[in-house]
């Protein structure tokens, strides 16, 4: 089972969330400040956080940045805010998923068990392959997990690295949304825009936009695929 960080400052909500937790047989450490949260996982090791954003010290989405700047460790917000701007930003900033408050303690368990598959935690993950995958100029090490775009390495989360180690495994092949979601979200069903958000996020590190693709491009109603760029002809510069 996992070790789960609850960062909630409503005690009746963080007291009911402990006691799911518990009787699920995870392991629970709880907090209602994004200071004590801060302090919590410099000291301890989860496998997952649940992040409330309406803390006393510090509103969540700044603790979440503050957060990622000492540790990978997966992310669910737990909010009463369903503005899709903010949740967007919240994706941008590292959160792995979010909740809408109020949400029944299944629909957390369903969430955290993806959350915790696509993390290799509290289930079997396939091991990854020690081949290095190729493709043009990207070099991506699913075991080292490590990749690189012409000899400088990518700094990638833990889900861009997923997300374009399954699409590098694949060049040239179409992958379906749904495809994607199943296997790098580890979701049966969920919201298209996760996709869009994670495909720009990883466009700015391979430097290139959706308008002027270069290894990622998508197909409207149909998925994303990568390859490698086509060479620039003879006597036109490349796009910049």
């Amino acid at each position: 089972m996992a070790s789960v960080l609850v960062v909630e400052d409503d005690q009746f909500v963080r007291s009911a969330l402990i006691r799911h937790l518990t009787d699920a047989s995870h392991t629970v450490r709880s907090v209602g400040t994004a200071l004590e949260a801060l302090r919590e996982v410099a000291h301890f090791r989860f496998d997952v956080v649940i992040l409330d954003l309406g803390l006393p010290d510090l509103d969540g989405s700044e603790a979440l940045k503050m957060l990622r700047g000492i540790t990978d460790v997966p992310v669910i917000i737990a909010t009463a805010r369903d503005d899709e701007a903010e949740i967007v930003r919240l994706l941008n900033d590292g959160a792995d998923d979010y909740l809408t408050k109020p949400f029944s303690v299944e629909h957390l368990s369903a969430r955290m068990a993806a959350v915790l598959r696509r993390a290799g935690s509290g289930g079997a993950a396939e091991a990854p392959s020690s081949r290095v995958i190729r493709v043009g100029g990207l070099a991506v090490d699913p075991l080292r997990r490590q990749a690189e775009l012409d000899g400088t390495p990518l700094d990638l989360t833990r889900r861009e690295f997923d997300l374009l180690a399954f699409l590098a495994g694949r060049p040239g092949v179409v992958v379906p949304r749904k495809e994607l979601l199943a296997e790098v979200w580890q979701q049966s069903y969920g919201d298209d825009q996760t996709i869009d958000v994670h495909l720009s996020w990883l466009r700015r590190k391979l430097g290139e936009t959706a308008a002027r693709p270069r290894y990622l491009h998508t197909l409207r109603g149909v998925g994303v695929k990568l390859e490698p760029p086509e060479p620039p002809q003879a006597g036109v510069e490349p796009p910049q």
